[in-house]
């Protein structure tokens, strides 16, 4: 007799969530069953592949020679499944299924919620998938076809389709600062967040531009709104972009950078996706939205 295709489904689903977690209360919750009645769904699974998949132990679980081969079948087989729920779903008339996004750490932090609020309310059956990084790793889930739509800061390399979000300025941001010549003076830190090479690059040739040496003093923190936090409160001065500042910033001064030819220094924002990915109806219609929203 042939097993119901959604029970050996299910059961992949298991595998590869206890692969992830390997801890079984952790993957228990993730389910949503008791940890005995997964216990013994494992067991069952275990018999009906003929071999141990994980070892037990205090500690957790440890995947066997075994288990990493039907682990590897499982996420295979369970994301061919997701493709082709993807296909299916564009040959609909509604407006659904999974929208996976990925998107540089400023604009999801700034930019992205306001517009996804919009997204949500006018398509409540989309699934959102969203992950936030540095546009480095953005690109590289692009071009690993990870994710449909990339949101990327500065300007990257990419064949497929590329459109113009916004362009943002960068500001020298501090509470007592008004000129860029008394940063000479100053015994405040500069505060910088981790960010892509090339933000980071942008900064430094503007500093090299009209400075001979680096700052005396610095404070690298891991967060955009942690390094602008501790700029407002008198900190230290720091550079953001323009999308990370609010008109309820007003105890700062905000100095526009300038490159050679006195103009502006901006970093520019683009939507990354792949020509194919644009046949599903939920990524043409994000794009749609963020076309409106630019």
């Amino acid at each position: 007799m042939r097993r119901d295709p959604k029970v050996q489904l299910a059961e992949l689903k298991i595998l590869s969530v206890l692969a992830e977690e390997l801890n079984m209360r952790k993957a228990a919750d993730r389910l949503f069953v008791s940890q005995p009645a997964l216990s013994q769904r494992l067991q069952s699974i275990e018999r009906e592949w003929g071999t141990e998949i994980f070892l037990r132990s205090k500690k957790g679980l440890t995947t066997t020679p075994a288990g990493e081969k039907i682990i590897a079948y499982a996420n295979d087989t369970l994301k061919r499944e997701d493709k082709v729920r993807e296909e299916i779903s564009a040959l609909q008339t509604k407006v659904y299924g999974t929208l996976k996004l990925a998107v540089a750490s400023a604009t999801g932090q700034y930019w992205l919620p306001k517009m996804l609020k919009q997204f949500v309310d006018r398509f409540p059956k989309v699934k959102i998938s969203l992950v936030t990084g540095w546009s480095s790793e953005i690109l590289n889930s692009m071009y690993e076809d990870d994710v449909h739509i990339g949101i990327i800061r500065g300007n990257p390399e990419w064949k497929g389709e590329k459109i113009h979000l916004f362009s943002d300025s960068l500001y020298l941001v501090d509470t007592t600062i008004q000129s860029f010549d008394e940063l000479e003076q100053t015994e405040k830190p500069f505060i910088q967040f981790r960010s892509d090479s090339t933000y980071y690059q942008q900064i430094q040739d503007w500093w090299y531009l009209h400075f001979q040496t680096p700052p005396e003093r610095t404070i690298v923190v891991d967060q955009i709104e942690t390094c602008k936090e501790m700029a407002v409160n008198g900190i230290g001065y720091a550079i953001l972009p323009e999308v990370s500042l609010t008109p309820q910033d007003t105890n700062v001064y905000k100095i526009p950078l300038l490159n050679r030819e006195q103009q502006s220094i901006q970093r520019e924002t683009w939507l990354l996706t792949h020509t194919h990915y644009k046949k599903l109806k939920q990524v043409q219609a994000f794009i749609d939205l963020a076309a409106v929203n630019r």
